[in-house]
């Protein structure tokens, strides 16, 4: 299968777009594990819920989920995200950091935005995800 990169893919508009001006606007936030407020810190899921919200969607903010123990949560998506290949700027990734532990991203024309926890901030990561792909959404707005 062709990586992301060389998949064939529209170019971010509408919802996608909003969605990752709205990331975009979170790089340099600290990571905090848990944290879903951009004042005192956010983890993956943080970024991606802020975005959502900030990019219109009614998000549940999840207080205890599974991404650590490998799994995603009953409901835990937003209406309005649809699935996709996950190419496309602006799309919502879950990504397989090791066999227990899951991980959200943005995909950015450069590569990935996403909580850092190495790193201790959001950032903007140029280059293909080090981790498999599970699954792909694209917010619709």
């Amino acid at each position: 299968m062709p990586r992301a990169s060389q998949r064939p893919h529209s170019p971010c508009r509408g919802g996608s777009s909003a969605l990752l001006a709205a990331a975009r606007s979170l790089i340099g936030v600290r990571f905090r594990a848990q944290g879903r407020d951009p004042a005192f810190g956010l983890d993956c899921v943080g970024v991606v819920a802020v975005a959502l919200a900030r990019a219109g969607a009614e998000v549940p903010l999840p207080r205890d989920y599974r991404l650590r123990r490998g799994t995603l949560p009953p409901l835990a998506l937003p209406p309005g995200l649809v699935a996709c290949d996950g190419a496309a700027p602006g799309d919502v990734l879950l990504l397989r950091v090791s066999p227990a532990q899951l991980h959200l991203a943005v995909r950015t024309e450069r590569g990935l935005l996403h909580a850092d926890a190495a790193a201790g901030r959001v950032v903007e990561r140029p280059g293909e995800s080090p981790w498999p792909l599970v699954a792909a959404w694209r917010w619709g707005g």
